[in-house]
């Protein structure tokens, strides 16, 4: 999943250790495609931001997107009063060259966090559980379970070892991607190790967090999550193209997506690897339009009262400077949200509260650059042209 706030999903412990030819990049030039209709273009002299903003974006896009070997990018900025901005550039597929297109589906990664923890508020809001719970309460055998909270879970802050790190872990997951975790299994890699800090104590991205939480909301249910997200969630927010995928499933179009966190090293396409091990903290799959509603819809707290959002909006400090934490999202400079990576995917869904601006980001990779993700320098670059008061800086904090 991602650094949407640590350093990446798999790069905690490499199983093998290899140096990496960048990969091949397609012209940066590159038309919305054929799935851009469904969509502000962008690019329209009605819906557009202007001649010199739009060519200072498009020549933003397309150096960031060949700085980091990303074969295909979109980009969705929305800026009320100003106009907008779609691109959809590069190839979907590094064989067939197919292009990239704005109705693409993507894996989320760690965006799945903001639906997962937004169903754990309405839980609350419902009176059915309460933040200060212990997990215990819950769930059996989380070490120093009746101290942690689920507000510290929830906020990254419970201590409790990330098992993406786990070497076990990674052996099984990278020997067998396609196989089938279920929740409880995943929980057993990390609860193999001590747990890191007291509760509270500190800052720790952990995916083992969400998957507790997941855990807690179909106990208080008795449905599955998948159920709930889509009943309490997807459904009253209006997301029509947003799911939690039964094993690999993946509604096309969908761009192939590209890894070098394999056994061995290289690039990959995978695509159909299983994303059952993410479960709560990261197997979702959406699209640009549903990304864009969900980033206001998140941001603003529509779908809880307006007292449990603002103990999800009650940001603490991470460590990483211009970047803080709240309940399951995060804000950087102003923009508050969420990002995602897991294996061959990356996204970036922000909202800006003092200009009504949106931004999305989909591509279909998650090698690092120089330390950094690529969802990272693609928002950082739109932004300095965008919204240079607002510079997004927040994938530093969400990869374990």
């Amino acid at each position: 999943m991602r650094r949407t706030p640590s350093r990446r999903l798999f790069a905690a412990v490499l199983l093998v250790a290899s140096v990496l030819a960048p990969m091949a990049v397609m012209p940066a030039a590159a038309a919305p495609g054929p799935g851009a209709a469904r969509h502000d273009r962008g690019d329209s002299p009605r819906h557009g931001l202007g001649a010199e903003l739009t060519e200072r974006l498009d020549r933003a896009v397309a150096e960031a997107r060949e700085q980091a070997g990303i074969p295909g990018v979109v980009v969705g900025l929305w800026m009320p009063g100003k106009g907008s901005y779609v691109r959809a550039t590069g190839v979907a597929d590094t064989v067939t060259r197919l292009p990239m297109t704005a109705d693409s589906s993507v894996r989320i990664g760690s965006e799945t966090k903001t639906f997962t923890v937004t169903a754990l508020l309405e839980l609350v809001d419902d009176g059915r559980i309460g933040l200060d719970d212990p997990i215990a309460k819950y769930v059996r055998g989380v070490p120093n379970g009746h101290r942690i909270t689920l507000r510290q879970l929830a906020g990254m802050r419970s201590g409790l070892f990330p098992y993406t790190a786990d070497a076990g872990f990674l052996h099984d997951l990278l020997s067998d991607p396609e196989r089938y975790f279920n929740p409880r299994e995943v929980l057993t890699y990390g609860f193999r190790h001590a747990n890191t800090f007291g509760p509270g104590e500190d800052f720790q991205y952990s995916n083992t967090n969400l998957v507790l939480l997941g855990l807690v909301i179909e106990k208080v249910t008795g449905r599955k999550l998948a159920d709930v997200l889509h009943e309490r969630v997807l459904r009253p927010a209006g997301l029509r193209h947003t799911l939690f995928p039964q094993d690999d499933e993946f509604p096309e179009p969908h761009p192939r997506g590209y890894t070098d966190q394999t056994l061995s090293g290289e690039v990959e396409d995978v695509t159909d690897w299983n994303p059952s091990w993410a479960w709560a903290a990261g197997a979702m799959i959406s699209d640009l339009h549903d990304l864009r509603r969900w980033a206001k819809v998140v941001a603003t707290g529509e779908l809880l009262s307006p007292q449990t959002q603002a103990q999800r909006l009650r940001m603490l400090p991470t460590g990483y400077p211009g970047t803080d934490y709240g309940l399951g999202i995060f804000e950087t400079n102003g923009w508050i949200g969420h990002n995602g990576s897991i294996p061959g995917y990356e996204t970036v869904t922000v909202y800006l509260p003092s200009q009504k601006a949106t931004l999305v980001i989909m591509i279909n990779t998650d090698v690092v650059v120089d330390g950094q993700e690529p969802s990272t320098l693609l928002a950082r670059a739109v932004t300095a042209v965008a919204t240079p008061d607002n510079v997004y800086d927040g994938s530093v904090v969400t990869r374990p």
